[in-house]
């Protein structure tokens, strides 16, 4: 039988809390903006995901997240699902946004579609080009854009 040191569980356990805490919790708006500077893209990308739980509470936070926009996958992933869930007061987001529908990565153009619809009519602008993404090869990001353009005209989903 194989014996494993004692403090094997231990670090076991403690591996295990790192690895499911959640550093945006609790945070605030400011706080959760100050991450999305962190030279580190994990920090950057944690807190995107932060000021996505907080909604339109987090709206001082657009022109950063926008900056976001243009980094790593997971950072522009979750830029991208923030500003939906700011929703309108997103509204100057729709131009980088609307750029991100070409992004080479599926969850990233599925994420963009969805903060235009929720955005809404402001994401008017946005249309030609969810117009063309009901073409792509995923069919999570057409679903996407075909909803996001019913946002924006104004249906409820």
């Amino acid at each position: 039988m194989l014996k494993l040191p004692r403090l094997l569980p231990l670090s076991l356990l403690c591996f295990l809390t790192a690895c499911s805490s959640k550093p945006y919790e609790g945070k605030s708006v400011a706080e959760l903006q100050q991450m999305l500077q962190d030279p580190s893209s994990t920090v950057q990308a944690q807190g995107a995901f932060g000021l996505s739980r907080l909604g339109a509470e987090a709206r001082d936070a657009v022109p950063a997240l926008i900056a976001c926009l243009q980094s790593e996958t997971i950072v522009r992933q979750n830029a991208a699902l923030a500003l939906g869930a700011i929703g309108p007061d997103a509204k100057e987001a729709v131009p980088a946004l609307t750029k991100l529908l070409q992004d080479p990565e599926w969850t990233v153009r599925r994420h963009a579609a969805l903060a235009l619809g929720e955005i809404g009519p402001a994401a008017q602008e946005s249309m030609p080009a969810l117009s063309k993404l009901k073409q792509d090869h995923q069919s999570l990001v057409r679903k996407a854009a075909e909803e996001a353009i019913r946002r924006i005209r104004g249906a409820k989903s």
